[in-house]
């Protein structure tokens, strides 16, 4: 049995028949022909060159692959010391965030960052990296407390959602996110966010409204997971991979959005492959975007960082 065409395979034939009929167009409008052939040739170049429906969905695999290195093992690699921080001062320590003070080659630096655990137990205990209301309370308690000392925050982006519960529901959830999300806005310090695996909805962004936005190169980011999207408009989960291939969560993807501002290289075949590389790569880069974030005065870096956001999503023709 044939394969079925990929979504690229479909615009590319697509093109093609539409450039076939203008090539039967009579002389007259030779010149205007001309050039909506050769727009239309540059769509096809463009459509090719675009990454696979197997290859968007090689992302989604590695981004999620149970042996990629979790916040806390970069922080075990990169950050000479790391003091971490407990609770949310109002209720409880939700473990699906770790937030506390490190040494980042030379500075002090305030560090949050979603962890999922690795064997069962420690998943269902940190909730598998899925953030509930006194999480995100956590994450703005480091926040102030690096805004009051001066200190840089670096947030590390890794969760499939904000926890989905009805005890989440109950406090208030995504009034907690859009709070977070707020208070990242408010802050006078340079901040960098990096997406190291999965960057789920709210989930993520509520840690990433950052002067500088980063992703690992096979990590991947995204409103909706692809089973998500596919339950929503195939109503069928199996589906995922056609609907990652059509919103396209991969970070070549991201950069060419605008959603983040560049690709952190990862050791060949995934970052699980080699940490001790993937920490050093992540850390270089995480290194130069805080020195990039760092300039400038307090107003301009928070004007700046308000604008960047605001744009998000709007097309001017």
């Amino acid at each position: 049995m044939a394969a079925e065409p990929d979504q690229n395979e479909i615009e590319q034939l697509r093109l093609r028949e539409r450039i076939a009929k203008l090539k039967d167009v009579p002389l007259l409008g030779k010149v205007r022909v001309s050039g909506d052939l050769a727009r239309l040739e540059r769509d096809i170049e463009r459509i090719a060159a675009e990454p696979t429906a197997d290859e968007v969905w090689h992302s989604v695999d590695l981004a999620r692959h149970p042996d990629r290195p979790y916040t806390l093992d970069y922080v075990e690699r990169m950050c000479d010391d790391f003091i971490e921080l407990r609770g949310d001062r109002t209720f409880t320590d939700d473990r699906a965030i770790v937030a506390g003070l490190a040494r980042f080659r030379g500075r002090t630096v305030a560090l949050i960052g979603h962890q999922k655990g690795r064997d069962l137990q420690e998943r269902q205990d940190r909730s598998f990296g899925m953030p509930l209301p006194a999480g995100y309370r956590k994450a703005m308690r480091v926040m102030e407390l690096a805004d009051r000392h001066a200190f840089p925050v670096i947030s590390l982006v890794d969760t499939p959602g904000a926890y989905p519960g009805v005890v989440a529901e109950q406090h208030g959830q995504g009034g907690w996110i859009a709070r977070c999300q707020l208070e990242m806005m408010r802050l006078g310090i340079p901040t960098v966010a990096c997406v190291i695996g999965e960057g789920g909805s709210g989930g993520a962004v509520a840690i990433a409204v950052a002067d500088r936005v980063l992703m690992q190169e096979n990590a991947i980011y995204s409103v909706i997971s692809p089973e998500g999207c596919a339950a929503i408009l195939w109503r069928d989960a199996s589906e995922a991979k056609k609907a990652a291939a059509a919103f396209k969560p991969d970070a070549r993807h991201c950069l060419d959005l605008g959603v983040i501002d560049a690709i952190v290289p990862e050791p060949e075949g995934g970052a699980h492959e080699d940490p001790d590389a993937a920490a050093g790569l992540l850390a270089d880069g995480l290194d130069a975007a805080l020195s990039d974030a760092a300039e400038g005065d307090v107003d301009t870096r928070r004007a700046a960082r308000r604008l960047r956001f605001r744009q998000m999503g709007v097309f001017t023709g």
